[in-house]
């Protein structure tokens, strides 16, 4: 039995794919001490693993004060987190043995962490990797719109992660990617943009998808026959009241079942009146609702487009945020769906667009193959077992 360390202090993207992972390696047989944020503490706790937590206000407090600007800004508002992350996890570790970590890629300080410890590292990737080539060739495009401000101040908090923890930080890409000699991505090389140009540090597993606790009792049996539309923005960015207005005007008076969650801050009331063909809640049950779907209007994140396509539901994107724009492009690119554009949908577009991606059959074509390599790809299973590999070869 070894002992994990596993830091993971980001939001239900980032979190929900490591469940299963760790409810795996606790099986056969491994120790996992799992820092994250209150919020996540009972979900994790489920796992039977040891759960620690850091500031999850402060975090997000220092992450924004980094700035939204540009890449590098987000880059800066994730050093800005290290002296929240850092000392905290030291402090609750003291005096502990780790044999390896395992560390998101992006939130919670994993590479500087795993350097100060010395521990052998794994990479937790939940979103599309990134080669050190292609994120250059990226930052290249971008870096002449970034004042020469925003690279001082990278320049300012890498010196201050040096003195600090005597931690030298070679490039932005080392802060935002966080690599490690081994990276586990949720998702197919057939969906990875690029996917060709990975090496074999990069174990594309497929979607890690694992059962949910249910906040709130969900009848799945009124909707098992009809075959319903899925409508959902996330848990994030999805207090759109308009967008689910105009959800309700295009699909009103049609033949389709339509469940719509509208997440936990806005209200029934907030949209009017509720037409007889639809049911709307703060919180459904995604990956049992998808189970019975024939339409999946999702914001594009990672784990929702993940969900739908293992369950063969055909997608229509309207990215909102970060990564969703890249995930929309890559669904509607492969075939899989379509990406439509918040800012000027009209309910007519909408409706059109359901009726397009529903009478297409290439779009479902497409979708029971995905479906097929996404279940077929193994999953948190395989990522243990990459993660077992990646010990025998370090002799842990």
């Amino acid at each position: 039995m070894a002992r994990v360390l596993f830091i993971n202090i980001g939001s239900e993207g980032h979190i929900n794919p490591t469940v299963g992972v760790v409810q795996e390696l606790i099986s056969r047989g491994e120790e996992v001490v799992y820092f994250t944020i209150e919020d996540f503490r009972e979900r994790i706790e489920k796992t039977g693993a040891t759960v620690r937590t850091v500031d999850g206000q402060k975090f997000i407090k220092a992450f924004i004060s980094g700035g939204r600007n540009n890449v590098l800004e987000r880059i800066n508002g994730l050093l800005h987190t290290a002296d929240i992350v850092i000392p905290s996890v030291l402090e609750q570790i003291e005096g502990e043995h780790f044999d390896y970590i395992i560390h998101d890629s992006m939130f919670g300080c994993g590479r500087i962490l795993a350097q100060i410890l010395k521990l052998p590292a794994v990479n937790s990737c939940t979103t599309f990797a990134e080669t050190q080539e292609s994120f250059n060739k990226m930052f290249e495009q971008l870096s002449q719109k970034i004042p020469e401000e925003t690279f001082d101040e990278f320049q300012r908090l890498t010196e201050m992660v040096k003195d600090k923890y005597d931690v030298e930080i070679r490039s932005p890409y080392e802060v935002f990617c966080n690599p490690a000699s081994l990276t586990i991505v949720y998702t197919i090389k057939e969906f990875q943009p690029f996917g060709e140009d990975f090496d074999q540090t990069y174990k594309f597993v497929g979607p890690s998808i694992s059962s949910r606790s249910k906040k709130e009792t969900f009848d799945i049996t009124s909707i098992k026959g009809k075959n319903p539309i899925y409508i959902s923005l996330g848990t994030v960015v999805n207090q759109a009241i308009d967008f689910y207005k105009l959800c309700l005007k295009a699909l009103e008076n049609t033949d389709h079942s339509v469940i719509m969650s509208i997440g936990e801050k806005v209200q029934l009331s907030d949209l009017g009146e509720i037409p007889n063909n639809f049911i709307v809640k703060n919180y459904v049950p995604q990956t049992e609702v998808l189970k019975h779907t024939k339409l999946f209007i999702t914001h594009g994140g990672m784990n929702s487009v993940h969900e739908g396509l293992y369950y063969g539901v055909p997608l229509i994107a309207i990215p909102q945020s970060a990564d969703q724009p890249m995930i929309a492009e890559q669904v509607a690119t492969i075939g899989a769906g379509i990406k439509l554009q918040m800012q000027s949908l009209t309910a007519n577009q909408l409706h059109e667009a359901v009726d397009h991606v529903l009478h297409q059959p290439s779009f479902h074509n497409t979708v029971a193959k995905v479906k097929d390599s996404f279940q077929k790809s193994g999953g948190y299973h395989q990522a243990v077992d990459d993660i077992f590999n990646f010990k025998s070869q370090n002799a842990i």
